[in-house]
């Protein structure tokens, strides 16, 4: 038999979602059919759409948003576990990362609408989410004490990465990369046994370039930065990460914030958490949490400058499941993105 008849074969999938792409990539058996696979992938994130959405009035997150203050809501496992996750990122990041700040996204121009001065007066000083969301785990419901609006477009999309990857092993494909946007979750190794490749994303406005890449294994990432989405006032550009504390754009934020999990909605949390904290307090925070996390900077004498956190992003000895390599574009299977 030749060498080329049992080879395995790569597919690279992708589809649409929240407004942007999902992928996955992975190598199966010559042979293989990866329609039913596409399917499948693509039900999981639609199924994650319809229920954490801002963007669809239909959404269970919607309608969680417009039920009464008071009143308890059964909602589906699915977003009861990312609010769970959402509200225990809130409490140890000391509410950095918030829910709650769906008015302040809407008012600032960051939803379907434009920004709005009366709504951005309205939106700040509101309550969050980790005083405002009670939830019942074992029942299935949650309910608001006051009146909030959520949003969770600061972890839902890693999420979705993680049903895509729980689907891909479910259907009995153990290794493969799969992401929403640049947030990545690698699975296993290559059929080399080598690990899969991911690059971090300069925080340039202007070009997508990497910065670095990322040698990957049994792990997720997630970068948080301000080049990708903003809104410009007095002459200022803002990034679209809201301070949970004044209900607005934070000022200074750092370029961007990567982070490591094993899961890409932790992943995804802790990114937009760090990068409301900043370089200094986030650093520090992350060290206290064991994360592993790359912070960006720019300085305009000397262009971007970097703060590692952790083993993984260290010249230190690497850990179970990434290096970190300064090296060109092609190396990468799939570029990181911003959130």
């Amino acid at each position: 038999m030749s060498k080329m008849s049992i080879d395995p074969t790569r597919h690279a999938l992708h589809g649409l979602t929240m407004g942007t792409r999902w992928s996955a990539l992975f190598y199966a058996e010559p042979g293989f059919d990866p329609d039913p696979v596409s399917i499948a992938l693509q039900a999981v994130v639609d199924e994650v759409d319809a229920q954490m959405s801002t963007w669809k009035p239909d959404s269970d997150l919607m309608r969680l948003n417009a039920a009464p203050v008071g009143v308890w809501q059964v909602i589906p496992a699915q977003l009861l576990e990312v609010l769970e996750l959402g509200r225990d990122i809130g409490r140890a990041s000391g509410g950095a990362f918030d829910m709650g700040l769906g008015d302040a996204v809407a008012a600032w121009g960051f939803g379907a609408d434009a920004a709005d001065p009366v709504q951005i007066g309205a939106a700040m000083g509101r309550h969050r989410a980790k005083t405002a969301l009670e939830i019942d785990a074992k029942g299935g419901r949650v309910r608001k004490a006051v009146a909030v609006t959520l949003d969770l477009n600061g972890i839902a999309k890693g999420y979705g990465v993680d049903r895509l990857a729980d689907t891909l092993v479910a259907i009995g494909i153990p290794a493969g990369l799969v992401g929403i946007d640049g947030e990545m979750r690698a699975m296993g190794l290559r059929p080399d046994g080598a690990p899969w490749t991911i690059a971090i994303e300069a925080p340039d406005p202007d070009r997508r370039t990497p910065h670095s890449v990322l040698a990957l294994q049994d792990g997720a990432v997630a970068t948080s930065g301000d080049y990708r989405h903003w809104v410009e006032v007095q002459g200022h550009r803002l990034s679209h990460t809201m301070d949970p504390a004044r209900g607005a754009p934070l000022l200074a934020p750092p370029a961007s914030v990567t982070v490591i999990a094993k899961t890409c909605a932790e992943a995804d949390g802790w990114a937009t958490a760090l990068m409301v904290l900043g370089v200094d307090a986030g650093a520090k925070l992350a060290q206290q949490r064991g994360l592993d996390a790359l912070f960006l900077m720019r300085d305009d004498s000397t262009g971007i400058h970097s703060k590692a956190v952790g083993r993984l992003f260290s010249d230190q000895p690497f850990g179970d499941y990434l290096a970190l390599t300064e090296d060109s574009q092609n190396q990468a299977e799939a570029k990181g993105k911003t959130q």
